[in-house]
Formats: C-alpha cells, sequence, structure tokens
C-alpha cells in the first residue's frame, strides 16, 4: 500500500489543552520519505514558475522553508515571532484565538517586485499566514503562492486566503481543531 503525506502525521488528543486535535508533523519530518514527498508535492505545483524567495513561518515553515528554497534553488526569508530578529525590522499583528501576536520580518529581506512564496506547516484561521503576506507586500514582495502541508478547512483559513486572492496548495487536510 502507497503512503501518502497525512499518513505520517501523528494526532495527539487533548494538546495543548483539552479538545484539541493536535497534528503532529515531527512524525513526518522524522521520516526521509515522508519528508522527501512532502518537500516534492509542496514543490511540484510551482516548478518552472520564478520565485525569488521563499518564505517560511515560525516555526515549522523554516524546516518546511529550507527545504523548499533549496529545491527551488532561491533564497530563504524568515517570518519570526516579535522581537526574534537583530537589525531593523518591519512587523505586523494578527488575531489568536485568545488574544493577539505579531511576527517580524527584516526591512530588506524582499525587494520591491520579488515574487515570493509562503510555506507553513498547518493552515488553521489564516491569521499567521495572513500576517506574513502582509509584511511581504509591505516590502514590494508579490505573492505567487501558499504552501501548507495541513489543512483544518472548519477553521476557515483556506477561504481566508482564496478571499485575498492567494493561489494555495494544501497536501491534506483535517477534519476539526
Amino acid at each position: 500500500m502507497t503512503r501518502t503525506v497525512k499518513d505520517y502525521i501523528r494526532t495527539i488528543p487533548d494538546f495543548p489543552h483539552e479538545g484539541i486535535m493536535f497534528r503532529d508533523v515531527t512524525t513526518l519530518f522524522s521520516d526521509p520519505r515522508g519528508f522527501r514527498m512532502a518537500i516534492d508535492q509542496m514543490v511540484a505545483p510551482f516548478a518552472g514558475q520564478r520565485i525569488d524567495k521563499v518564505v517560511g513561518l515560525e516555526a515549522r515553515g523554516f524546516i518546511l522553508g529550507g527545504a523548499v528554497a533549496h529545491q527551488l534553488s532561491t533564497g530563504f526569508v524568515p517570518v519570526r515571532k516579535a522581537g526574534k530578529l537583530p537589525g531593523r525590522v518591519i512587523g505586523q499583528d494578527y488575531t489568536l484565538e485568545y488574544g493577539q501576536a505579531r511576527v517580524e520580518v527584516h526591512d530588506d529581506a524582499i525587494a520591491a517586485g520579488e515574487r515570493v512564496l509562503i510555506v507553513d506547516d498547518l493552515l488553521a484561521t489564516g491569521g499567521t499566514a495572513e500576517a506574513g503576506i502582509k509584511l511581504v507586500e509591505r516590502l514590494g514582495g508579490e505573492i505567487i503562492g501558499c504552501a501548507f502541508i495541513v489543512d483544518l478547512p472548519e477553521l476557515g483559513g483556506r477561504k481566508l486566503l482564496q478571499s485575498l486572492g492567494i493561489p494555495l496548495v494544501t497536501l491534506c487536510d483535517f477534519e476539526g481543531a
């Protein structure tokens, strides 16, 4: 039987708190075949397109973003939680389930007109991805798409990014939070 990316993802019930079904991609990352499959599937829809930078959203997006950037022979840019980057940054606030957070990027990480692919492990509400999109656009970058391993469709992130006109790739989805 051929395995899919979804088969490599472990579900941990009641983490980080009761009622949450945590989709753990570290089991995917630790398997060489699963990890290669995921990266290949994230890259394939963008093959042949000009991509100048891959943006990875903290933290698992760094793992994926580095591998995707390597496959595409392009640069990698981390979007980090506030206060983690040295040098001059721009920031973007976004809403979490219970409050607000902020992500930042170096103010010289993306040049005007550069074509950017944003990657992360999981698309839930879309708040972090939307913040990353806004940062890239403020720097003058053009978003050519977003790629995620997991989509949690019930939480609305896919609809949010589609409403922004962003091309979207997800490798699998899980029902529920």
